[in-house]
């Protein structure tokens, strides 16, 4: 029987000590399942899908990975109403994304009067040069 991506992963975070950086981990998943480089191009981003569906593992920040049966439900835990109550915070305020939002339109608005004017300008002085060339 072989062994899951996810069953080398475990075996590499529990002879470890201390959290695993992702591109450590994956470079030890790669190396015990023989996958090829091709292949395990095409399996990363599945695999790191995975990786966070697992139950067994949990993510410490800075791509660091542990085994989650190493930390308390406290350490780990992320309160949604926090995650929800950020994002309340930024949507209130809205600044950002007014002014991002102004920067963006300028390039939909019609020129001004004045623009219109200087192209007007410009346009002649170009027929001008053309008319003394001749």
């Amino acid at each position: 029987m072989t062994k899951s991506l996810l069953d080398y992963a475990f075996d590499c975070i529990s002879q470890s000590k201390e959290p695993v950086n992702f591109k450590d981990l994956w470079a030890y998943v790669v190396k015990e399942s023989g996958i090829d480089e091709e292949l395990a191009a095409r399996k990363i981003s599945s695999f790191y899908t995975n990786l966070m569906l697992d139950g067994r593992f949990v993510t410490l920040g800075e791509n660091n990975w542990d085994l989650r049966s190493r930390h308390s439900f406290d350490k780990v835990h992320i309160d949604m109403k926090d995650v929800y109550a950020t994002v309340d915070e930024e949507e209130a305020s809205g600044e950002d994304e007014d002014e991002d939002e102004k920067e963006y339109n300028k390039a939909f608005e019609e020129p001004k009067e004045e623009d219109e004017s200087e192209e007007e300008t410009e346009e002649n002085e170009c027929e001008e040069e053309q008319h003394e060339d001749r």
